[in-house]
């Protein structure tokens, strides 16, 4: 049984970018936990996903063997964590589950949006903080200021801040060793009644769902009998295991350890994230603290390419839902779609990852529609107040009495040469500007008040484009605001597409409209028939664009003649193409939803 005061747990947090995944692979490659002839660059990384856009999506977890320089033995249970702010809620699972966490920052790109936010996460699980920085061996790496810059903005002394290369394998024992002295081992007895914490789950086909635990007081063995004290099902452990980084089995799991369990549940919808696992024999009296629930930001619907696919993403999204807790669905009927789901994410990025999975994991074919967020409503006729995320339930004109929708505090980490550029992009964005702070001489903080509904389709793209990719971008919610908002619909021959519909503000209703019809005129195929696509406000067309039919050459067999026989042709051909208007159907391809969901 390994002893508490020689395990550490411990997590890499950083902005994106900035090397955890490299670090993590430079301290298994220490450890000797991975053979070399098996390992691979971004080891933890397990998603084909993750490793092609060179991020992380998902925190993972590995179990470290490292020898000290006093000569202990010390088990060092290390969570990698992703960077984005789409996924900041893996983050904070990973914080929960730990006692330290490493802070690293990128010496080139220094202090960044991210960074901060992460920083402030770990702060207020009163994580020890080890603060590094990284890349320290590039040319361009600007040691002296980035210091600076973390000495001011997270309070640190220079003495703390250690340098290191994850990628030349620079200081990496340096950073082990301060893991074991400065990070506490953890609380909790192995005689007191069990107490495991939930932080992440999977699905396997053959042994249903694979629970992630971090064992705060008791232990865990196969045989025993467990309850889940949040939903109060019972269930008998089948197997227990660590992460070495793969699944390995072992007898025990013993206080302060993280490791998996398996219990045979084939419901995904069974386990919760945040749950307390105890004893049935002798049940602990209090719960874990768990995790605050999170609340999605971007709602869009999902939906099969062919109805006949409906169940696969049924199961699928239940699936989804178990290795992502911050996914949520509800099933939608459309008319243009059929049946899908009502999904709700975190921010767009998170979307465009829950897409990419469920089409290459579950081998599906998808639309997603176009992306709205939160919206409050006051009836007229109604005394509470609606909460609406889909552009189909959008009430009457009339019935409105007002709208309020969700506004957001944006703190934009930025080169200081990127100044005007970037609050002419927040001001278009209809921002207030709150503050300008200078980190350093080449490094501001911006910050400002603006509508969510702004930011979630292309806002990061773009302060990405006007800071030579050196900006960054974190925000989050503060409130509703009442605001002159108004559903814009899309007809096409003159029938709503309930798929394309959204709800933008007043002011912003025409351009977006006239953008929309392009776009679709773009991506809609030519028919036997003409097609006309409007945008529309109430019943009032504010934009319009037509797809031509095809042209058949129907008097080519004429020679000569009169005039008449060619003009009985052509009428003839003008009356089909009018029944055929009336009766035809249009047919919408994926790539106009796709191109529909990026006009901002």
């Amino acid at each position: 049984m390994t002893q508490l005061d020689k395990i550490r747990n411990f997590c890499i947090i950083a902005h994106i970018d900035h090397g955890k995944s490299t670090l993590a692979d430079r301290f298994i490659q220490l450890t000797g936990t991975v053979a070399n002839r098996v390992f691979h660059d971004q080891f933890l990384d397990n998603m084909d996903l993750e490793r092609e856009r060179g991020i992380t999506i998902k925190c993972s977890a590995v179990k470290l063997l490292y020898t000290a320089k006093d000569g202990e033995t010390y088990h060092l249970n290390l969570i990698d964590t992703p960077g984005h702010v789409d996924f900041t809620y893996e983050v904070s699972k990973s914080i929960a589950a730990c006692e330290g966490a490493i802070m690293l920052v990128d010496a080139v790109q220094g202090v960044e949006a991210q960074t901060m936010a992460n920083f402030y996460l770990a702060m207020e699980q009163d994580l020890v903080i080890v603060p590094v920085m990284n890349k320290v061996d590039l040319k361009n790496a600007r040691i002296d200021e980035v210091k600076l810059q973390m000495i001011e903005s997270m309070g640190l002394h220079e003495k703390e801040i250690l340098l290191a290369s994850a990628k030349e394998n620079i200081g990496t024992t340096e950073i082990l060793e301060e893991i074991v002295r400065k990070v506490p081992p953890p609380m909790g007895s192995q005689n007191n009644p069990l107490q495991a914490l939930i932080f992440d789950s999977s699905y396997d086909i053959y042994r249903g769902v694979i629970t992630y635990v971090r064992i705060k007081n008791g232990y865990l063995q196969a045989g025993m009998q467990v309850v889940m004290m949040n939903r109060g099902a019972k269930y008998e452990v089948k197997e227990v295991g660590i992460f070495t980084p793969g699944e390995t089995v072992i007898e025990r799991l013993n206080c302060g350890e993280v490791g998996y369990i398996v219990c045979n549940i084939k419901d995904a919808s069974e386990v919760e994230v945040g749950d307390t696992i105890t004893e049935v024999r002798n049940p602990s009296q209090t719960a874990l603290p768990g995790y605050k629930k999170v609340k999605p930001m971007v709602f869009s619907g999902i939906y099969p390419v062919t109805n006949d696919d409906f169940e696969e993403l049924k199961s699928a999204v239940e699936k989804m839902r178990l290795s992502d807790s911050s996914f949520i669905y509800e099933a939608e009927t459309s008319a243009a779609l059929g049946f899908g789901f009502r999904c709700g994410f975190l921010g767009l990025l998170h979307m465009e990852i829950i897409q990419e999975r469920l089409e290459r994991e579950f081998n599906l074919n998808l639309i997603l529609t176009s992306p709205s967020v939160n919206y409050r409503i006051k009836l007229a006729d109604d005394p509470n107040i609606i909460e609406i995320d889909n552009p189909t339930k959008y009430p009457a004109r009339e019935r409105i009495e007002y709208v309020e929708e969700p506004y957001v505090r944006c703190y934009v980490f930025a080169p200081a040469n990127a100044l005007g550029a970037l609050m002419k992009l927040c001001e278009g964005k209809r921002g207030e500007f709150v503050s300008t702070k200078y980190l350093d001489p080449t490094k501001i903080q911006l910050t400002y008040n603006i509508p969510l509904a702004e930011i979630v389709i292309d806002f990061y793209d773009k302060i990405k484009s006007c800071t030579q990719g050196y900006g960054s971008l974190d925000y989050e919610v503060t409130g509703y605001r009442k605001s002159d908002i108004v559903k814009l619909e899309v007809l096409i021959n003159s029938e709503p597409c309930d798929a394309l519909s959204s709800v933008v503000h007043k002011d912003r209703a025409r351009d977006k409209g006239t953008e929309l019809v392009e776009k679709l005129k773009e991506s809609i195929p030519k028919h036997m028939f003409k097609i006309a696509i409007q945008a529309a406000v109430g019943g009032a067309i504010i934009a319009r664009s037509d797809v031509a039919a095809f042209k058949k050459h129907v008097t080519g067999k004429c020679y000569g003649g009169d005039i008449t026989r060619k003009r009985k042709l052509w009428d003839k051909q003008k009356e089909g193409k009018k029944k055929m208007r009336r009766i035809g159907s249009v047919d919408v391809p994926k790539e106009a939803f796709l191109k529909a969901m990026r006009v901002a």
